[in-house]
């Protein structure tokens, strides 16, 4: 996938589909519906110059709206955590989502990052490796699955 999002366009899903990152699941179902009809394959198989322009949009269309659709996939998107060509760990993408989770919540609850670095620490290997004997600092947990290293912010 290039940094810009899709794997196929060089575009974000959100600009594939027309949407803004804060559409409803059921503004990115219109807008996929509309898309799909207007670039389905079978409209142009009797003008062959853009059949194979409209089977490339479709593709890039149906792969948005797949990601865009799936709430775990969706996080894991604007996260900058998805990969299409990477094989999907559900259990992964559940635990990214929890996190994820447990982030926004903590920003309403008072949480601070390091607090959440820690408990993810405690949930991956014990804190014991991630801190010194004093407790008062704490050294930043990596990721160590997949595109988590890769973490990109700047999307779309």
């Amino acid at each position: 996938m290039d940094r810009e999002g899709g794997s196929h366009g060089g575009s974000c899903y959100y600009s594939v589909l027309g949407i803004r990152k804060d559409a409803s699941f059921s503004d990115i179902r219109t807008a996929y519906r509309k898309l799909a009809m207007k670039w389905h394959p079978d409209r142009y198989a009797t003008n062959p110059g853009v059949a194979g322009e409209a089977k490339r949009r479709f593709q890039q269309i149906q792969e948005a709206y797949s990601v865009l659709s799936d709430e775990s996939k969706r996080s894991m998107y604007d996260a900058g955590l998805y990969d299409p060509f990477e094989e999907e760990d559900q259990d992964f993408c559940d635990f990214m989502q929890e996190m994820i989770s447990m982030m926004n919540n903590g920003k309403d609850e008072g949480d601070s990052f390091e607090d959440l670095q820690r408990m993810f620490a405690e949930m991956v290997g014990g804190d014991d490796m991630n801190t010194d004997p004093t407790g008062r600092k704490r050294a930043r947990v990596t990721a160590t699955k997949g595109n988590a290293a890769k973490w990109n912010s700047s999307r779309c």
